[in-house]
């Protein structure tokens, strides 16, 4: 049998509400497959808006083996461009973020306008076409300050899912919005660990004192497992929505993709020590109701996401490896917050820096556990791990119709 049938034979056969075999965590072979299926096939968020507010500016990524640079050009539309100059390859683009007239390749100066199209290269003679050596597109969608990019030449439609999160989003305005603080940290392990740490809070009383101060431990707070007969959910709810915020939990028939609005504890604002506002000026003008939790926002493979009243946070992952994880957080504020004035750094920062680091050390003993020849898969709790159950579900099946050649559904509001 050769290695994708393999592959799919081992997803077919997994025992439900069990972990994952030890060579979806780390084998090369794997991760490779994952790249190639997921990575490079759907829709990732890369970053927001706000970073890139005039013409010429840009920022970098990696995807797998693909350099990134993601711009706004002269007529203020946000561009994906592969990051390879048309000549011999260099990167064009090498800083992490920035400013330019133009896109200068520094190996020989190929220079390319904020829409990619090639604009100079010095002596290639009088038959050659610069219109046949432009950078390559990458498909883009920006939609409530969050910017999306697809790799694949034939991308699914990403429509409806712009369509259901902007209502979510547009009372917040994360278009007028700065990020204040951006950190990244490189975990040692595969990205689904991540995400399975993330889609629970199994952990959470034993691992996360500074966010259990603020967000709930139930099973219900992940939006998954009966948020909806939850009576302290559901008035959340009614409060939100009688403010005119979407807020009721909704996710695509895949699970790929899901958002609700969740209420914290004992009637806390922000992920704070105090749980009081960590910004005085708040995220938007137009949200005028006050303790409205968080808008949670999740969509594999590479993003999850905290919108609250005075502040939002994003997360993003990579990978970097079979066993090399990216997770970069930026935390955003209104963009006439000032910092020092209306917000200090390090309350702003604090809950979610020790958390994050928290769940570094996690994942990483995790990681370090699974490569025992001792490992094998283990029981999810039905009660708390639901989250992860969806998860390793959506995983399982995506990867399934991949290797059998199908093409996810469309995405439609369940």
């Amino acid at each position: 049998m050769d290695f994708r049938g393999d592959v799919l034979r081992r997803l077919q056969n997994r025992k439900d509400g069990y972990s994952l075999e030890q060579a979806f965590y780390t084998d090369p072979d794997l991760y490779k497959l994952d790249l190639e299926e997921i990575w490079y096939k759907d829709w990732l968020f890369v970053g927001h808006d706000c970073e890139i507010p005039k013409a010429g500016n840009y920022f970098t990524l990696q995807v797998g083996d693909y350099p990134v640079v993601i711009v706004r050009d002269r007529q203020g539309s946000i561009r994906a461009l592969h990051n390879s100059c048309r000549h011999r390859g260099s990167r064009v683009c090498t800083s992490q973020k920035g400013a330019s007239a133009k896109l200068v390749c520094p190996y020989h100066q190929w220079t390319y306008e904020l829409d990619g199209s090639l604009l100079f290269a010095r002596q290639m003679g009088e038959d050659f076409d610069k219109a046949a050596h432009s950078l390559k597109p990458i498909a883009c969608e920006s939609f409530g300050g969050y910017i999306f990019i697809c790799l694949s030449e034939t991308p699914m439609d990403f429509a409806p899912v712009k369509e259901l999160v902007n209502g979510y989003l547009a009372p917040h305005q994360l278009k007028d919005t700065k990020v204040a603080f951006e950190s990244t940290i490189v975990e040692k392990g595969n990205w689904k660990l991540v995400w399975e740490n993330n889609r629970e809070c199994y952990h959470c009383a034993s691992n996360h004192p500074e966010l259990c101060r603020t967000y709930p431990e139930a099973p219900s707070a992940t939006g998954v497992q009966g948020a909806a007969d939850d009576p302290v959910i559901s008035q959340h709810w009614a409060h939100c929505e009688s403010a005119g915020l979407p807020s009721e939990f909704q996710m695509s028939p895949t699970g790929q993709f899901r958002v609700a609005r969740m209420p914290l504890i004992e009637q806390a604002e922000s992920y704070t020590m105090s749980g009081e506002r960590a910004v005085k000026r708040p995220l938007s003008d137009a949200v005028k109701a006050s303790h409205i939790g968080t808008l949670l926002l999740f969509h594999y493979p590479t993003t999850w996401n905290h919108v609250l009243v005075d502040h939002a946070i994003s997360f993003r992952v990579l990978p970097l490896g079979p066993e090399l994880t990216q997770v970069t957080t930026k935390w955003l504020v209104h963009k006439d917050a000032m910092e020092g004035v209306d917000y200090k750094l390090d309350e702003l920062t604090h809950v979610w820096t020790e958390t994050n680091d928290q769940d570094r050390r996690i994942v990483e003993e995790n990681a370090f556990g699974i490569r025992s020849p001792a490992y094998e898969p283990g029981p999810y709790s039905p009660e708390h791990e639901g989250g992860v159950m969806q998860f390793v579900e959506w995983y399982c099946n995506f990867m399934q119709d991949r290797l059998r050649g199908k093409t996810s559904p469309l995405f439609k509001v369940a």
